[in-house]
């Protein structure tokens, strides 16, 4: 007898079995999302000033996001620190202008420890329910960390000082610089898993996709809806401010070699201006701000520098807030702003409160100097202790020097203190054309919505800048010029919600990240002992 084969169904035949899998794939795995966090990197950086496309940001946010969901820690880790490579190279490549590389390379790998970190975290969270809040909480508790340590911190990079033009801005006089970041992460992260679940199933209409597109766009609506908070108006009338940019001999490190210069510069653009003031073409300041480091020759030890600064004082008419360096009474080197007065000389002074490692001070100096004999350039200065505000002419300006902008508590204390107008005098002739001072701008303008307040900014070779309360920017001078500004400026004393609040936001967000990660952990716990 003989069999006669029946056909199968094609339903029933069995399915072609995977090939095997090749080293090729296995490459391609590993890179496809290794490339796509530092692109993540790179458009983070591109968000920041001088470019005004502030909207990357969220879309760098998005495509992390889709990088590390699902990721084992270590995989989060690795692609964190991509991501921060991407980011941190870039941005930080002002600190290698007149030092070489090494100490810029170092500084960004540092930096992107943090975010390797980060990387771990949202890495853990990302299965959660809700996912993008919990790991916008583990981004804010990097930020915070970096923000403290190691050497009192270093906050340069914040996502929030990349939105002084962008939508969720408003969003800082609320809750500050953390709730401002945490707005651009949340938004990204929504849209990420947004895109994410459509690409996973094109007709998908579920519960969570819904909850993911809220959180993208609740930080937008959020921005919109703090805009009230921002305010223009001239509570207590109006001060006529002068900001003087008198430029530097040559850029770079030496540009101190040419202290006298400096100081000289100063003096003369302040006669230019008090020339100008006598023949009605400008308007007579009521005060004077001049940056930091304009005389780093000790005022209170030099006759000759103390003679050309009171000279100039008295040429202009009114108090000027000169940065010098000086050697205190205790006998340490101090980064001061001096409150002179036309008539009285010096009076008040405002010792900077966060001092530049590896530039103001340089920790573990003989170690360093294993790396680079530029450690020894690096200064001895000792930090001042206290806010305070000078009373110009009936005016109190709040100084901020500098580098200190960067940090939310300096700048905090100098509104609570009582200052009507911020002042951030800075020297950033060091780091020559680079993107640094634009960098700084952008900070100072944050600054200028999260406290209400408008920012003088003073800077030894530009750019200088009068910013408004909204963080707009009213006058602004080039780079490596000889300029003075004058503005009626708004005086203010009323309190934003940031200001009141100080570090809770920071606090409660950061401890949502640790509460997701510490979820996850338990969750572990209680599946490994099931």
């Amino acid at each position: 007898m003989t069999a006669t084969a029946v056909p199968t169904d094609a339903s029933e035949q069995t399915a072609p079995q995977p090939g095997p899998d090749t080293r090729a794939e296995r490459l391609k795995r590993r890179l496809v999302p290794a490339g796509a966090a530092v692109l993540s990197g790179v458009l983070l950086y591109l968000s920041f000033a001088p470019r005004e496309l502030w909207w990357l940001a969220p879309f760098a946010f998005a495509l992390l996001g889709s990088v590390l969901h699902g990721r084992r820690p270590r995989a989060g880790f690795g692609l964190g620190m991509l991501m921060g490579l991407g980011y941190f190279l870039p941005l930080l490549s002002f600190t290698g202008v007149d030092v070489g590389p090494v100490p810029w390379i170092a500084l960004a790998v540092a930096e992107s420890v943090f975010l390797g970190l980060s990387g771990l975290g949202i890495a853990l969270v990302s299965r959660l329910p809700v996912w993008p809040v919990w790991a916008g909480g583990v981004w804010i508790v990097g930020e915070a960390a970096r923000a403290r340590f190691p050497f009192e911190g270093f906050p340069w990079g914040k996502v929030a000082f990349s939105q002084p033009d962008g939508l969720f801005l408003p969003l800082a006089a609320l809750g500050g610089t953390p709730l401002l970041g945490f707005a651009v992460v949340l938004c990204g992260f929504g849209l990420g898993d947004v895109v994410r679940r459509l690409v996973a199933d094109r007709h998908a209409r579920d519960r969570a996709l819904v909850t993911s597109a809220a959180l993208a766009l609740a930080p937008v609506v959020a921005g919109a809806a703090a805009t009230p908070l921002v305010s223009t108006a001239a509570e207590h009338g109006t001060a006529t401010v002068a900001v003087i940019q008198g430029n530097v001999p040559r850029m770079g490190l030496d540009f101190n070699a040419q202290r006298r210069a400096v100081l000289d510069h100063h003096v003369r653009e302040t006669l230019r201006l008090a020339a100008e003031v006598r023949a009605g073409k400008m308007k007579q300041p009521d005060l004077v701000l001049w940056p930091e480091n304009s005389s780093d020759i000790d005022p209170y030890t030099n006759a000759d520098a103390h003679a050309v600064i009171d000279k100039a004082a008295k040429a202009i008419g009114a108090p000027v807030s000169v940065g010098a360096v000086v050697t205190a009474e205790d006998g340490k080197p101090r980064n001061r702003q001096i409150l002179w007065d036309p008539r009285t000389g010096p009076g008040a002074v405002y010792d900077k409160r966060h001092l530049q490692p590896f530039g103001e001070y340089m920790p573990y100096r003989g170690f360093f100097r294993l790396f680079s004999s530029d450690v020894d350039r690096a200064g001895v200065f000792e930090p001042g202790d206290d806010p305070v505000v000078f009373d110009m002419a009936g005016t109190g300006i709040g100084p901020v020097t500098c580098y200190e902008a960067a940090f939310d508590d300096v700048v905090r204390d100098q509104v609570r203190e009582g200052a009507e107008i911020l002042s951030v005098p800075s020297n950033n002739a060091t780091f020559e054309r680079s993107q640094m001072t634009y960098q700084q701008l952008a900070i100072d303008r944050v600054r200028a919505v999260e406290h209400g307040r408008a920012v003088m900014v003073p800077v030894t070779s530009g750019v200088s800048a009068v910013i408004r309360p909204d963080g707009t920017i009213a006058q602004r001078t080039g780079m490596f010029t000889a300029e003075s500004l004058v503005a009626d400026v708004p005086k203010r004393s009323s309190l934003t919600p940031a200001t009141r609040v100080g570090a809770w936001p920071e606090l409660v967000l950061a401890l949502v990240g640790a509460a997701g990660v510490g979820w996850v952990i338990a969750r572990r716990r209680t599946g490994s002992a099931g």
